[in-house]
């Protein structure tokens, strides 16, 4: 993984205790411990209500798949305040039946047998393996050559994991990331907790499509974690959920575009652009409309075509005196176009293979679409998910298009410093 991507320190923050608890919550939330309210291993006080873990995230707000595994109670169990992760699509819990160090290694090939035929059975899109062997390890017995070892035989477990997703079926047409991260340090005499060097030092490893071989130029942060995450997914985070942490691209801003060295990253429009959908969001608005006895002319274009469903909305709502609320007709505008992009979008002429002829160069590709998400993952999904690597939809900035704030967020996301955005007119 280091190879192929790069390993590096994180320096755990003075607000930070060096503790299991507020440490994995930190990683999974992408948040600290002032809002999501863990400071220690008791999970008592939290705001996992406000800021999930991305597993129930995903699962929760997308309908997605995901899967989560490991032995340490309250990450998954609803004792000493926990869970931390609340309901990803699945869950394995399997307790280790002491706290001895012989017991947790039994315990983590367990939790990884599980895993490793999750991932090459099943289709979970985010999963996130606990291994806690290494760590109480180090608690009983210091950190001398019982702790390397253990560290060696957690290092075996995730070379089974990631023969595992090399053995899937469907492999060689998806797109994977991996992180390998610990919470915090310990004490060479073992335990941890304190403010030390060797106990507020934690590490971690990524690797993937996004992500070139070197360490980033700086700082990395356990917030980081779960923010490359949603950046791997293509899943923009909304501006509510104020995550702290970044994607660990390995594009320094100072770095891009220099001149003479070609393209960065390409940011898509989709409606029109990737996809041949205009028509159909102008006959989903025209059902609409007419339900509302109004007929839509060339004069409602600028109004209707490249808008957000609220934008077209909002026009129904005034050229029809007010005969629906605005959030009924977006309902009905959504529903009308969901179902008729459901029977499958159509790419433009020259779209998937100009997608393909960017991909081989290695140039990172964002989307990005005034529709809604739902939208939008259905168009993506008929695309190909593994072409881009950051999604943005209607709802997910401030404003929509053609205001440029999905673009700026792409662009973030991709690591692209957004004063070198250029504007491609069709």
């Amino acid at each position: 993984m280091a190879a192929a991507g790069f390993l590096g320190p994180i320096e755990i923050d003075e607000a930070t205790p060096t503790m299991s608890g507020p440490c994995w919550t930190t990683i999974v939330t992408g948040v600290g411990v002032a809002k999501h309210g863990v400071y220690g291993n008791h999970f008592g006080g939290h705001r996992l209500d406000v800021f999930p873990d991305f597993a129930t995230r995903r699962a929760r707000d997308d309908g997605r798949r995901t899967f989560v595994a490991g032995g340490w109670d309250p990450l998954l169990l609803a004792r000493d305040g926990g869970p931390l992760f609340a309901a990803p699509g699945r869950l394995s819990y399997i307790a280790p039946r002491a706290d001895t160090c012989e017991d947790w290694q039994h315990c983590d090939d367990q939790v990884t047998a599980e895993a490793v035929h999750v991932l090459r059975t099943d289709d979970p899109e985010a999963s996130l393996v606990y291994l806690g062997a290494v760590d109480e390890t180090g608690h009983l017995r210091g950190c001398g050559p019982e702790y390397l070892r253990a560290v060696e035989r957690a290092d075996e477990r995730l070379g089974l994991l990631l023969a595992a997703v090399r053995a899937r079926p469907s492999y060689e047409r998806e797109t994977w990331s991996v992180i390998a991260v610990t919470d915090h340090g310990h004490r060479d005499t073992g335990g941890h907790g304190g403010r030390s060097r060797e106990e507020r030092t934690a590490w971690v490893a990524c690797c993937g499509p996004d992500v070139a071989a070197g360490a980033p130029a700086r700082r990395l942060r356990l917030e980081d974690v779960a923010a490359h995450v949603y950046a791997a997914l293509g899943r923009t985070p909304d501006s509510h959920w104020t995550l702290d942490g970044r994607p660990f691209t390995t594009t320094p801003v100072e770095a891009a575009a220099r001149p003479g060295e070609g393209l960065r990253a390409v940011l898509f429009d989709m409606d029109g652009t990737l996809v041949d959908t205009e028509p159909l969001w102008w006959k989903a608005t025209e059902a609409v409309a007419r339900a509302l006895g109004h007929t839509l002319t060339a004069a409602d274009e600028p109004a209707v075509v490249g808008r957000s469903v609220l934008d077209t909305a909002g026009h129904l709502h005034a050229v029809t005196a007010g005969r629906g609320t605005v959030d009924e007709i977006g309902r009905d505008l959504l529903a009308a176009f969901q179902e008729r992009v459901s029977r499958g979008p159509r790419p433009t002429a020259g779209a998937l293979e100009l997608l393909d002829a960017l991909a081989a160069d290695g140039i990172p590709l964002g989307l990005v679409s005034a529709s809604p998400r739902s939208v939008v993952d259905v168009v993506v999904s008929a695309l190909g998910p593994h072409r881009f690597a950051v999604t943005v939809a209607d709802g997910e900035t401030p404003r929509s298009e053609p205001h440029p704030d999905p673009y700026l967020a792409a662009a973030e996301a991709l690591g692209v410093d957004p004063r070198l955005l250029r504007s491609l007119v069709r």
